[in-house]
């Protein structure tokens, strides 16, 4: 992977633009992102921390023959022991909707952050010790697969790494969009590598639009009531577009810096940031029964 290394976040950022997608450092190019909107914080020693941790995986990595060979398990083990083992990263439950979660500095200095905040330091880890990973544009709630030769594993890495199986990806639908929601061919579709470090800064948007219309902003659970988590609330939020000063049309918009949202392939028409993550009509199309979910959703 290309590593951005700039003096100013804008130029990097631009320049990450002009990369084919899979030679971007998410790491690198989230990094960039939150140093626009948290001028003053010390990103270099942010970036040491990756280094860190893409040396402590790579360390473990080496002494496990059957993580070598490609056992999926074994990797995931080694991912989440050194980021919520050795690093105390966690997903941040109790203020979910502040603003800190999705930015990437703050997230390193607090350990605590969104699905897709600490997915980015999953894949930073995995891209480190070679390992296939990326992010899963599930509706509502981030989710990252490992990949190998002899399948694929389904990780929350909001709830530590945790493995999801056919039912599990069945119940988490439905405590987003409703007791009516089932999987659906597409619900697992592979992001690219620009698109993780863009749904971090959009979360980052929709968090302070939805702070702005609310007495008391992050004090609404994930998974308050079925249908009704942030992601939802902040699509009713009637956020079109972000407070001046979040910087959002710098990664992934119309009038973004160039190239940067070139590699988007949204099946969704016309994004918002508040719709973004809010599942969208033309997705309820085509539902697959119960029995078919796991052929249909967990076949590699």
């Amino acid at each position: 992977m290309t590593t951005i290394h700039a003096p100013e976040p804008r130029s990097a950022i631009e320049a990450a633009g002009n990369l084919p997608d899979a030679e971007l450092d998410i790491a690198a190019v989230a990094l960039q992102l939150a140093r626009v909107d948290a001028p003053d914080a010390d990103w270099r020693q942010v970036a040491a921390h990756f280094s860190d941790i893409a040396r402590s995986v790579v360390e473990a990595a080496t002494l496990d023959s059957k993580a070598d060979k490609g056992d999926l398990e074994a990797r995931r083990l080694i991912l989440a022991e050194a980021l919520h083992g050795r690093f105390g990263y966690q997903g941040d439950s109790e203020t979910y909707d502040d603003m800190a979660n999705a930015n990437l500095i703050r997230v390193v200095e607090r350990r605590r952050g969104l699905p897709v905040a600490l997915g980015i330091l999953w894949l930073h880890a995995a891209d480190a010790a070679g390992w296939a990973a990326y992010g899963v544009d599930f509706p509502g709630h981030f989710l990252l697969a490992l990949e190998g030769p002899r399948g694929k594993l389904i990780l929350d890495v909001f709830a530590g790494g945790k493995v999801l199986e056919a039912q599990d990806l069945r119940a988490l639908i439905k405590r987003v969009e409703g007791e009516k929601a089932e999987l659906r061919p597409g619900v697992l579709r592979p992001m690219t590598r620009r698109e993780v470090p863009a749904l971090a800064k959009q979360h980052q948007a929709s968090a302070l639009a939805f702070g702005r219309n609310q007495d008391r902003p992050g004090r609404h659970g994930r998974y308050a009531a079925p249908g009704a988590g942030p992601s939802r609330a902040m699509a009713r939020s009637g956020a079109d577009e972000p407070a001046p000063g979040t910087h959002w049309r710098g990664f992934g918009l119309p009038g973004s810096l160039p190239g940067i949202g070139a590699g988007r392939r949204s099946r969704r028409p016309g994004p918002r940031p508040g719709h973004r993550i809010a599942p969208a009509a033309e997705l309820k199309r085509h539902p697959i029964s119960p029995a078919g979910i796991g052929k249909a959703i967990l076949s590699p």
